[in-house]
């Protein structure tokens, strides 16, 4: 009988396996106390970042027929020892910081000509030249010296582009144009009118560019004399002469009497 029942309770713990169908999967006792989840289990939404204010839509200039290169067409009112420094092809990431010590080291207001591709890559370094209180020119999105020669909708492009990246990154729509290499058209100051920016060349070009020493470009820029505009750079290579030379260019051009004014 023992053995009888053994056997039969064999059987049934077997259970399915005797049939063939597969056994129950047992699942082990949960330990502690069960865990309800609340009532509400959808996710929380996710915050969306605070975006800066867009600039507004720039209002339309008169198309000029060539660019400004003097401080009084574009500022009458500026005492006539007036004279402008502007700075193109950055920001850079090793030059702009080190030109925005030197301006501020002797208290001097620039216009910074921004590539827009650069502006793309480095926005905050585009932020810090707003914040210390210098002017923005729009110096296109990839620089092409051969803008004269393109077609209105490729030089169209290049602008447009350029001032979007630069009013994105800096809450700041530019209010001066500058034509790569000085290069002027018909559609480059037709674009440039439609943004709302007056195209500006210069009277004072050291040709820092090409590094050609900084004894040259120290000398180029101290012939300035009221109301002219100087270039020089913050990119496109090695800015290391033209730092040099402006550490000494600017107290002597102040200590002339002379006065920089931001266009």
């Amino acid at each position: 009988m023992l053995t009888l029942g053994a056997a039969s309770a064999a059987l049934l713990l077997a259970g399915d396996r005797v049939t063939g169908a597969p056994a129950s999967p047992r699942r082990p006792l949960a330990r502690g106390r069960a865990v309800i989840p609340p009532a509400n289990t959808s996710p929380s939404p996710t915050p969306r970042p605070t975006l800066k204010p867009r600039p507004p839509t720039p209002t339309p200039v008169p198309r000029r027929k060539e660019a400004v290169h003097k401080v009084h067409d574009i500022l009458p009112d500026a005492p006539p020892n007036a004279i402008a420094l502007t700075i193109d092809d950055g920001p850079h990431p090793e030059w702009t910081p080190k030109m925005l010590d030197v301006l501020a080291e002797h208290d001097v207001k620039a216009t910074f000509s921004l590539i827009g591709i650069q502006v793309k890559e480095y926005p905050k370094l585009a932020q810090r030249i707003v914040a210390a209180g210098h002017q923005l020119c729009n110096h296109t999105m990839n620089h092409p010296l051969w803008i004269a020669e393109m077609s209105s909708h490729k030089v169209d492009k290049e602008i447009t582009e350029a001032h979007e990246r630069i009013a994105d990154a800096t809450g700041v729509a530019p209010r001066f144009f500058r034509s790569p290499g000085g290069a002027w058209s018909r559609a480059v100051f037709g674009s440039a009118a439609r943004h709302g920016m007056v195209p500006i060349d210069w009277d004072i070009d050291p040709r820092d560019w090409a590094r050609p020493g900084t004894a040259h470009i120290r000398r180029s820029m101290l012939a300035a004399k009221g109301g002219d505009i100087l270039l020089c750079h913050d990119g496109g290579g090695d800015r290391s002469e033209t730092i040099k030379a402006l550490r000494k260019v600017l107290p002597k051009l102040q200590a002339r009497g002379l006065s920089f004014v931001q266009l």
